[in-house]
């Protein structure tokens, strides 16, 4: 079992997206043995998605109505197989959690290099930051799920 844990900073856009998008590439792809989830490394527990997560979600026939922010914790990083963090500093906080050795810039992972590039944060920003945003995620997330996964049967 692979258990893949996002992290973001607030847990209602970026990451929020990514467990909604790489939940609906699993099924789509009938991977067994996958599972996600995310957190925030500033969440407040219960927060729900943003708007523009929801709307963006919803464009892309993917409910994110039910999510709900959790804050990153020591359990959480430890129950972990593998944790992609959207920032720099995200990936700091999780290897201060003792994420170390498990735990990759979701850039750097999918794409098997070492730029340290983060993903844009789209928070407060247009639909169509969110829509670029998302784009973004699903691409890098079919990259990850190829290295774990196997490659996807429709391609």
């Amino acid at each position: 079992m692979t258990a893949v844990l996002f992290v973001c900073t607030g847990n209602t856009c970026r990451s929020a997206l990514a467990e909604a998008l790489a939940a609906n590439a699993i099924t789509s792809r009938a991977l067994s043995g996958v599972t996600v989830s995310s957190a925030g490394t500033s969440a407040w527990d219960g927060a729900p998605a943003s708007d523009g997560a929801l709307l963006v979600g919803m464009e892309r026939k993917l409910d994110l109505s039910a999510h709900r922010a959790r804050q990153i914790s020591p359990d959480a990083v430890e129950h972990a197989s593998l944790i992609l963090a959207m920032g720099p500093h995200h990936l700091e906080r999780v290897h201060a959690l003792g994420g170390s050795g498990k735990s990759h810039l979701l850039v750097d992972f999918a794409e098997g290099t070492r730029t340290g590039r983060g993903i844009i944060d789209p928070f407060g920003g247009g639909l169509d930051i969110y829509r670029a945003t998302a784009d973004e995620l699903e691409r890098l997330i079919g990259l990850v799920l190829d290295r774990i996964g196997g490659p996807s049967e429709a391609r």
